[in-house]
């Protein structure tokens, strides 16, 4: 254990299991230790480097803003502000957004907003109905919020006004439907829950039925967004236009910043409703305009589209020579390696030891969520040091 490791036991609040590696430099797809060991990262500050680390786009713009002005408070404007959220309206479907500082805080929003459109449109409602095995965030309504029983358990009793539902099953979605549900809220690919696509008629029919029932349609894209799923925003994959879309993760280039999105009929705040001392102020969001600017211009998503088939094809070439790799699955860059057994710590730590870096997203699978501009050939160094794993891995368990 090096000196950091020992003094991050002795004062940080213990709530993080990490892998024994102290990381102190990154460029593009890599990053160096302390012992100057160099690593190919897969894991992407949890989906969050999409432009990789340190890109000189985003460097330029931080510093640059860092020289001119740092932070005010809401109570003026700012130009970063207005450039970012301009951008990102006329690169959606939707009309407003609203900056805060990570992905738990833009669905909190979003949830405050459904709870108001419920008070003025449907008689006092103020549920919101999610999804089993869904992730929204650490907050105690997010956790609420959150399909997961092990998640909620410790923190009982939590906040009402959550229903949670399974996934891609509608009649579930329909049958939790009364006079008190404000809104739905889903995640496209439930990331945190293991990389599982929503079905696509699913989607669209749950968009529907919000139409139907005056219901506000929520897309959680906080691990989505951005280009990760080979679109700006995965919903354009889906055929459908929600009333709300939260984002934080890609949207800074590593710099902590988070966002809802929302049509006009469901812009239901007023001033003095919302707000937040740092949210939108101009270092995040000088970064995140130089994030979305360069992702738009160079077609990252396109990108990360080619690449995550051609990563996917390959991954799926080491599934038919593993009996126990059951499936691989997700789109993009957001992908999943399926074992019909839980040796998800020992694939990470192997990887980690031949330079990889993977996430173990649950006991029996591990999650890949590169920056978006990888190369092939990083993909094929990447499947390679998997391969080395898998077998090693694979002969200790015979």
């Amino acid at each position: 254990m090096s000196r950091w490791q020992e003094l991050e036991r002795r004062y940080y609040l213990q709530v993080a299991r990490r892998l024994p590696v102290t990381l102190v430099r990154g460029e593009g797809a890599r990053v160096w230790d302390e012992d100057g060991k160099e690593y190919l990262d897969f894991v992407g500050g949890w989906a969050v480097n999409n432009l990789g680390h340190c890109h000189p786009a985003v460097v330029d713009a931080i510093t640059q803003q860092a020289r001119t002005l740092i932070h005010t408070s809401n109570q003026f404007y700012t130009v970063p502000q207005v450039q970012l959220a301009q951008l990102l309206v006329e690169n959606s479907v939707f009309d407003r957004v609203f900056f805060c500082n990570s992905g738990a805080e833009a669905n909190e929003g979003a949830v405050k907003l459904a709870r108001k459109y419920g008070r003025l449109r449907r008689n006092g409602a103020y549920e919101v109905i999610t999804t089993l095995n869904s992730f929204h965030g650490r907050t105690l309504a997010m956790v609420a919020a959150t399909g997961k029983p092990h998640y909620q358990e410790p923190f009982k009793p939590l906040p009402p006004g959550f229903v949670n539902v399974p996934f891609n099953s509608l009649e579930a979605i329909q049958q939790a439907t009364t006079d008190r549900t404000c809104a739905v809220m889903l995640e496209l690919i439930q990331g945190e829950g293991g990389v599982y696509e929503a079905d696509p008629e699913y989607v669209r029919a749950v968009s529907r039925w919000c139409r139907e029932q005056g219901l506000l349609f929520i897309v959680d894209e906080v691990q989505t967004g951005i280009g990760r799923t080979g679109t700006l925003f995965a919903y354009q994959q889906y055929g459908v236009e929600p009333d709300v879309m939260t984002l934080a993760k890609g949207l800074g280039g590593g710099v902590p910043i988070g966002a809802f999105l929302v049509k006009e009929d469901a812009a239901v705040f007023e001033p003095g409703d919302h707000g937040s001392t740092f949210g939108g102020n101009p270092l995040a969001c000088a970064a995140g305009f130089a994030t979305l600017t360069y992702v738009i211009e160079n077609d990252i998503p396109g990108h990360a589209g080619r690449i995550g088939a051609y990563l996917k094809a390959r991954l799926n070439n080491l599934r038919s020579r593993y009996e126990w790799v059951t499936e691989v699955r997700g789109r993009g860059l957001l992908l999943a390696v399926q074992f019909d057994r839980e040796v998800s710590e020992r694939v990470v730590l192997g990887c980690l030891e031949e330079g990889l870096l993977v996430n173990g997203v649950t006991p029996s699978a591990i999650r890949l969520m590169p920056p978006l501009i990888i190369t092939e050939a990083e993909a094929d160094q990447a499947v390679s040091i998997l391969d080395s794993v898998l077998a090693r891995v694979g002969a200790a368990a015979v």
